[in-house]
């Protein structure tokens, strides 16, 4: 199940269960307080006859003097259950029947008990209903889903000969013209619809199982290399020692590549950016001297930009990727000054 997918299921299930948990629990209840109720009427209703014929062991009979007692009205109290009769031919007693709290406790976990195995039976049941509710309300979800990423996968597909005829032909046009500013646009042009490419293609697949041996230092000076052509006016520093990760490579080139193209794109004119590895704390950074973000807290949901440019999902699937791969991300920036990206590369 993909991240949406277990969402959906999850509020699902919490919102069904958390509901019907809910008024399960009113019921009960209430349901206990009525027994409670049956419990006190029994017991008053005992007392009632036993005020005729004293013939009862279960209460104790005392003789009290009269103040302020209801005839024929059962009292509660911390020593236990009492009600006062009057004595016939008698004015100044009363006959009182006392009933113990031990065993009026003793009646109610009775009844508690029962009705706690009863009540979480019942939660049971809805527990098994709530999973089966919310496995059928994801079915249409998980369809169109799949639907959609197939559909996008046949495109992404496609895209490779109209892609491969463009690079080879802008080639063949810069051998035979030489170097061009428009020809350079449209390499440029090429190589963005193919970051697109890929980062459609970093959304629609998992790299969290796929590990393999890479130099970060190389990597890194690899992946700027490819960025740096495309401006001219950066300079690009990198400080990353020797070091050797066991990670997935296309993952994290997907995760550099948006990062450090996002720091030129919105860089300033003869901006800098610096690239800096911590060996020991396992800390990669990329600093800017950019323009600043305004909403760090939102850069990760999708389709947020602060910009003209772009569509909104580059850091969107960076945040993805770095949640397969367990690398935690952070981001610092101040407006005006530039923008610092943390990754956390602690499992590696």
């Amino acid at each position: 199940m993909s991240k949406v997918e277990i969402e959906s299921f999850l509020k699902s299930f919490l919102l069904f269960f958390s509901s019907l948990g809910v008024l399960i629990s009113t019921l009960f209840y209430l349901n206990y307080l009525k027994d409670v109720k049956v419990v006190d009427e029994q017991l008053f209703s005992q007392m009632r006859v036993c005020s005729f014929d004293l013939k009862c062991k279960e209460f104790k009979i005392d003789f009290v003097p009269i103040q302020k007692q209801e005839l024929y009205k059962l009292y509660k109290s911390k020593k236990g259950l009492d009600s006062y009769f009057p004595i016939l031919e008698v004015q100044n007693y009363y006959l009182n029947f006392h009933f113990e709290e031990s065993k009026y406790q003793k009646k109610l976990s009775h009844i508690q008990s029962k009705t706690i195995q009863l009540y979480f039976a019942t939660l049971f049941i809805i527990f098994i209903l709530s999973i089966l509710f919310s496995i059928y309300a994801l079915y249409p979800l998980r369809s169109a889903l799949l639907l959609t990423q197939e559909f996008i996968k046949d495109i992404l597909h496609d895209f490779n000969t109209p892609l491969s005829s463009l690079q080879i032909n802008s080639y063949m046009l810069k051998r035979d013209v030489g170097e061009n500013e428009k020809i350079t646009r449209i390499e440029q042009s090429i190589q963005n619809i193919l970051a697109l490419q890929e980062n459609l293609k970093a959304y629609l697949f998992n790299y969290e199982q796929t590990k393999e041996s890479l130099e970060l230092s190389s990597f890194v000076e690899q992946r700027v290399k490819l960025i740096e052509k495309n401006f001219p006016d950066i300079v690009f520093n990198t400080e990353v020692p020797k070091t050797i990760l066991e990670i997935n490579k296309s993952a994290l080139s997907r995760i550099l590549d948006n990062i450090i193209s996002n720091a030129a794109k919105y860089n300033k004119k003869n901006g800098t950016i610096l690239i800096k590895y911590d060996k020991k704390k396992k800390l990669l950074s990329i600093k800017d001297s950019g323009k600043g973000i305004a909403n760090p807290s939102k850069i990760f949901n999708r389709f947020y930009k602060e910009q003209e440019r772009g569509i909104g999902i580059g850091l969107h699937i960076v945040k993805k990727l770095c949640d397969e791969l367990k690398i935690g991300i952070d981001v610092k920036s101040e407006l005006g000054v530039g923008t610092t990206f943390t990754l956390q590369l602690t499992h590696y």
